[in-house]
């Protein structure tokens, strides 16, 4: 399967390099963002993976976990994971998918 990664997950996994970088350095960040990449990628193989986020206004997301961060997806057409964002354990996160998923239906209509 394959893996589409949406604006707001990209610009998060930029964050999380730079803060990586930024604390712990280069060669640290890139090793966690390669963990984060095989993250998703195994999850786009491995649907036994996938958690189901059970909220009542964010529909058809699933999740898997990377040490502290959590991959939250759609399975869009044809089988593609469509990457919706990449939240750290510590953040508001019903709040930020709701907001980043709103963002992510509209682009999908755009086409």
């Amino acid at each position: 399967m394959r893996h589409r990664i949406y604006p707001a997950a990209r610009h998060r996994l930029i964050e999380i390099w730079r803060y990586t970088d930024r604390i712990w350095g280069e060669k640290r960040a890139d090793q966690y963002i390669r963990g984060l990449y095989h993250a998703i990628e195994k999850a786009a193989s491995s649907r036994h993976l996938w958690r189901k986020l059970e909220h009542e206004e964010i529909a058809g997301i699933f999740f898997v976990r990377y040490k502290h961060h959590y991959i939250f997806f759609r399975e869009l057409e044809k089988g593609v994971l469509g990457v919706v964002n990449v939240l750290h354990e510590n953040m508001d996160i019903p709040n930020r998918l709701k907001e980043d998923s709103n963002n992510t239906v509209a682009e999908e209509s755009r086409g």
